[in-house]
């Protein structure tokens, strides 16, 4: 910058202009009429110069004093066509600038050429020559200085940038790094700012193109919300539709009850209005033999249709009684059973009904004791001609007519039952064998042999034998024998009393509750052979598809117990040999309720639990 002064001296004094031939002089010399021609010349001339002093370098005296130093006037020629346009509004915009020196003294040189000059007609052309010399000039002045000026604020900027990193640098520093090169520190300085810069743009760069992304972590997290979200709703979708079905169910039974209430209540008007009140069996009492007291010994726990079932006992015993003969049914092949084919007149015997009772009773002990080769018909005829000789139709016919009047003794009806082949004797047999394996438990459990046990130890030994049993079955078993919802556990119980017989061969409420749950299971497990099967009770099953319906709801069934509920069902015999075809098998056929009704005779129980049901 030291060296910027002479070179501005330089273009001050270069910068001189010499008019030469523009140069006017008046010689003072001159006669009074030519002075005073020129005198008017010149007055002229003056007029005409103030007229371009105000008309066209006007431009020259104004100079921008209140712009800065710092001002660069980029494609401004000041002697173009297009300044002079804009040379007005220039005047406005540069009034505070300080006009350089040598450019004063050029003006200041000008005016006094200026005031000088003719201006007449024939030097006009030579003012013009002179004027475009001048706007040349002054433009390359103006330029020159333009770039000086330029030239210097570059150089100002450089030396405020180095001042402005020693300061960083300075500060930057800590009281150990003192030593370091300046240019070393200086071009780390500049390399962390290249960072910062980078960073700065890839931080803006990330902004701009992950602006509205959230992390993964969050969108997981989301998304694993949504999706529980959305499993439950669907959850919650199948179990309101599964509500609503069972609310539409509900509805249509409300509307089905409702209808039968209806019904039911116009049956009970015309019932109330039409039936007979309810019978006093009070006055039963009197009529019965035995008096009030055998009646209510024969009421006890009855109902109204066990009543009428014990009043027509009581009705036909007398009839029985004043019979002397019975009429043979003849020899027809539907007569049950088999040994009351017979034509003629046979005695009546007139037992009583504990005689009868204890015939029964000898009878099923014989033929517990031998082999059952035959049917219980044929035995028990043969057991009769044992007993009696010539007499045994007598008795009978005799016995035949008492089991089938007394059917509220358990004894004679089962009895009847077999007889009638109503019933398979394996049933009864099967029976007796469960009571008295159950004794035998109970005494093994009483070491002491005092006849009575805990409620405790009563309902252990019901649970080991009879395993399939659920727990309401055991606790039934338990209230058959005597205990109570106060009772302890730890009460005693006579367990030989539990199966004691009466002299009517009736048992007691334990054996009685024991028989009706067999027969109660009997039941559900033909329903669950019905249902499995999938057939309407008109409908005919196979025999292969009887065996594997059997198989599948009891899994437990060994080969021999299956054989013969198949030999049952179908009457007709099982062949056991894996040679047997496929076909002869889909040939053996009969009706669901067929099938039923057969099994329903012989004893028939589930073996094993159900599939994925542990056993009680």
């Amino acid at each position: 910058m030291a060296s910027s002064t002479p070179q501005r001296s330089s273009l001050a004094t270069s910068s001189r202009i010499h008019l030469g031939p523009s140069k006017v002089t008046v010689d003072e010399h001159l006669p009074t009429e030519a002075y005073n021609a020129e005198k008017r010349k010149l007055s002229q001339k003056r007029k005409t110069l103030t007229l371009c002093q105000s008309s066209i370098c006007g431009y020259l005296s104004p100079w921008p004093t209140y712009a800065s130093g710092q001002t660069i006037l980029h494609n401004r020629k000041p002697c173009s066509d297009n300044y002079w346009k804009k040379i007005g509004g220039w005047k406005q915009s540069i009034l505070g600038t300080t006009k350089p020196r040598f450019l004063e003294q050029l003006e200041n040189y000008l005016r006094k050429e200026l005031l000088l000059l003719d201006l007449s007609a024939d030097s006009s052309q030579e003012l013009r020559l002179q004027v475009t010399k001048l706007r040349k000039s002054l433009a390359e002045e103006y330029l020159r200085y333009l770039t000086e000026r330029d030239a210097r604020k570059i150089l100002i900027a450089d030396l405020n940038e180095l001042r402005y990193q020693r300061e960083d640098m300075s500060l930057a520093q800590s009281p150990g790094v003192w030593g370091e090169d300046p240019v070393k520190l200086a071009l780390a300085l500049k390399m962390t700012r290249q960072d910062l810069a980078r960073t700065q743009m890839e931080l803006n760069t990330m902004k701009a193109n992950f602006g509205d992304v959230v992390p993964r972590r969050d969108f997981e997290m989301q998304e694993k919300t949504n999706k529980d979200l959305q499993e439950q709703l669907e959850s919650l979708r199948d179990d309101y539709e599964e509500v609503r079905k069972e609310h539409e169910i509900l509805l249509q039974l409300h509307m089905t009850t409702l209808k039968e209430r209806d019904q039911f209540y116009t049956e009970l008007q015309e019932i109330q209005g039409t039936s007979t009140p309810r019978p006093d069996w009070i006055k039963c009492e009197d009529v019965v033999a035995g008096g009030p007291e055998r009646w209510h010994m024969l009421a006890a726990g009855k109902n109204s249709d066990q009543l009428v079932d014990v009043l027509l006992e009581e009705i036909g015993e007398g009839l029985l009684r004043e019979k002397d003969f019975f009429q043979g049914l003849g020899y027809g092949e539907s007569i049950l059973p088999s040994f009351l084919r017979f034509d003629g007149v046979v005695q009546n015997k007139k037992p009583t009904k504990k005689d009868v009772i204890n015939l029964l009773k000898d009878a099923w002990k014989e033929r517990l004791t031998e082999e059952q080769k035959d049917k219980f018909s044929d035995f028990f005829f043969k057991f009769l001609e044992s007993r009696f000789g010539s007499d045994a139709m007598a008795w009978a016919y005799t016995i035949f007519e008492n089991i089938k009047l007394f059917r509220s003794n358990e004894l004679m009806r089962q009895f009847y039952d077999i007889l009638m082949e109503k019933k398979s004797e394996s049933v009864y047999i099967k029976q007796k064998e469960t009571v008295t394996q159950l004794l035998k438990e109970l005494t093994n459990v009483d070491n002491q042999n005092e006849g009575v046990l805990t409620m405790e130890q009563l309902s252990t030994v019901l649970k080991s034998t009879f395993p399939l049993k659920k727990e309401d079955k055991i606790q039934e078993l338990m209230e058959a024998g005597g205990w109570h919802t106060n009772s302890s556990n730890a009460d005693l119980l006579n367990y030989r009393s539990l199966f004691v017989e009466d002299e009517e061969g009736q048992t007691m409420p334990f054996v009685h509750k024991l028989w009706d749950q067999y027969m109660s299971e009997k039941d559900e497990y033909l329903q669950e052979i019905k249902q499995a099967l999938g057939l309407e009770l008109r409908e005919e099953v196979t025999l292969p598809k009887l065996r594997e319906t059997l198989m599948i709801i009891d899994p437990s069934l060994d080969k021999q117990t299956l054989n013969s509920y198949l030999n049952q069902a179908f009457q007709v015999p099982v062949i056991e040999a894996p040679e047997e075809s496929e076909d002869n098998q889909e040939n053996v056929v009969a009706q669901v309720r067929t099938v039923l009704e057969r099994l329903q005779i012989i004893d028939v129980r589930r073996k094993g639990p159900r599939e994925q049901e542990p056993a009680s």
